[in-house]
């Protein structure tokens, strides 16, 4: 019999959800919510009822009852202490730390909290997988050359686990053996050095890196700071131009690739050199991470929506393709992903692990 599993993953203005037999999604909904409605709310956590509402009334309405459930995932949310990868049991712990919504209040946090508040009353476990602050990163990767400045993991890390896994599969082995770059290239990218199922080095995709089709990745320091004290934008307002309106959005006003593919059709030499440009950068970044995995790299992984375009593989694959075979795996596939994760649980092919225990081992290295 298949293992019945709810996904949830919820944006700042929508929440998507999905229903899986197995791996197999049987139906996918999204549950737009107008910015008025969210706007009674003081912050992202008092937004938990109103959600859980809305989307029982969407399972209703596709003929679905919780009650034919075997388990619920959610998107994992940002917690501090932060969490090495894979999947979590939504326990009294967790729910503690993503109600806090520290250091960052991110929407995502509802997904556990979600999954639990349909899980417990019908005795099914609650999981999130492979949070955006998945911290894996070897200890030297977290200097960055200004101590009150450390790198923090914030990536793309359930696609670039999910991928990681799909490759490893393909070359016949386990994932945890292989040595990876993966390139999520989305609206932010994430390139990452995958070591025996680690991301141990990688950028933080909202603030360095390549430029992207709305974020800036890594700028001039020294004009950042003199932009900062200009007068020209306040604190908000520069944050969200760094991610947000830079990249293809800051050039060319769009963060479409297609459309910035039709601009270079009708012969827009800027559009192309920008285009180009940004290749340039994720093939320049691909190449310092085979440093990381010092030149010993299985394969180059490319991933996300950006991914899809042709001319921008190509022209990746062109510059690094002497490091290592590239694979292509086009998309995100974050609903999938989660309850691929989910299933294996409930398969018995991995034990979900305990938030608590991460918690108790950070108190014990703090004390050390």
């Amino acid at each position: 019999m298949a293992f019945n599993i709810l996904v949830i993953n919820p944006g700042s203005t929508s929440t998507k959800i999905a229903w899986y037999e197995d791996d197999l999604e049987v139906w996918r909904k999204s549950i737009s919510h107008r910015p008025e409605e969210l706007s009674r709310f003081e912050n992202v956590i008092q937004q938990l009822d109103y959600r859980l509402d809305a989307v029982e009334k969407a399972v209703t309405e596709m003929g679905y009852s919780y009650d034919n459930l075997d388990a619920v995932i959610g998107r994992g949310g940002i917690v501090d202490p932060p969490m090495p990868g894979g999947v979590y049991e939504v326990d009294d712990v967790l729910i503690e730390y993503l109600r806090r919504c520290k250091p960052w209040e991110h929407a995502s946090n509802l997904g556990g909290l979600m999954a639990s508040a349909i899980a417990r009353p019908r005795k099914i476990p609650a999981f999130i997988a492979d949070s955006v602050a998945t911290d894996e990163l070897d200890d030297i990767a977290r200097i960055t050359g200004l101590p009150e400045l450390p790198k923090y993991s914030l990536a793309h890390t359930l696609n670039v686990k999910s991928v990681a896994r799909k490759a490893a599969k393909e070359l016949g082995g386990d994932w945890r053996k292989f040595r990876f770059i993966v390139a999520h290239l989305g609206g932010g990218f994430t390139i990452c050095a995958h070591k025996d199922g680690r991301m141990v080095d990688l950028n933080n995709a909202n603030e360095n890196g390549p430029f992207s089709p709305e974020r800036a990745g890594t700028v001039p320091t020294g004009d950042l700071v003199r932009l900062c004290y200009s007068g020209k934008y306040n604190v908000k307002e520069l944050r969200r131009k760094l991610a947000g309106g830079s990249g293809f959005v800051g050039y060319l006003g769009t963060n479409d690739v297609r459309e910035v593919k039709k601009f270079i059709a009708q012969g827009d030499e800027r559009a192309s050199l920008i285009f180009r440009a940004m290749a340039w950068q994720v093939s320049k970044e691909i190449a310092s991470y085979s440093a990381v995995l010092e030149g010993k790299v299985d394969a180059i992984i490319l991933t996300g929506g950006v991914a899809y375009d042709e001319d921008f593989v190509a022209m990746v694959t062109e510059r690094v393709q002497w490091i290592a075979p590239v694979l292509v795996y086009p998309g995100e596939n974050e609903m999938k992903s989660l309850a691929e994760n989910a299933l294996r649980v409930l398969r018995g092919e991995e034990k979900a692990a305990s938030y608590a225990q991460v918690v108790e081992n950070y108190s014990k290295k703090e004390v050390v």
